[in-house]
């Protein structure tokens, strides 16, 4: 079965970088949708960067500039790039795939297989 294990979270203060990755296994196809969402403590989730198959990544304007997704598909592999972190940026993290055609690939509903998560927490 599909399954997604993130990695790379912690604490770091305002200013800091780190970079998320997403271990991928489980599966033959190349995935229709990928992405990366987060959820504060109190909020819903949100998209933070996603990508139709071999698209490009789609970012949300809070993290424009500062963030970049990225895959390395011969480790499938799914990595987010954070700089010039801010505390607006603490939440977990999930990364997701999805095998499906016909969606756009920017909502949580495009997605079928999330990871558990990892914790980003930034200190100000």
């Amino acid at each position: 079965q599909v399954q997604l294990v993130e990695s790379g979270g912690g604490s770091v203060q305002a200013g800091g970088s780190l970079r998320l990755s997403c271990s991928a296994s489980g599966y033959t196809s190349y995935p229709s949708c990928l992405g990366w969402f987060r959820q504060a403590p109190g909020k819903g989730r949100e998209r933070v960067a996603t990508s139709p198959r071999f698209g490009m990544f789609i970012y949300t304007d809070s993290v424009k500039g500062r963030f970049t997704a990225y895959r390395d598909d011969a480790e499938n592999t799914l990595y987010l790039e954070m700089n010039s972190l801010k505390a607006e940026d603490t939440a977990m993290y999930y990364c997701a795939v999805d095998f499906r055609a016909g969606f756009a690939c920017n909502a949580r509903s495009d997605y079928h297989y999330w990871g558990q998560g990892t914790q980003v927490t930034v200190s100000s």
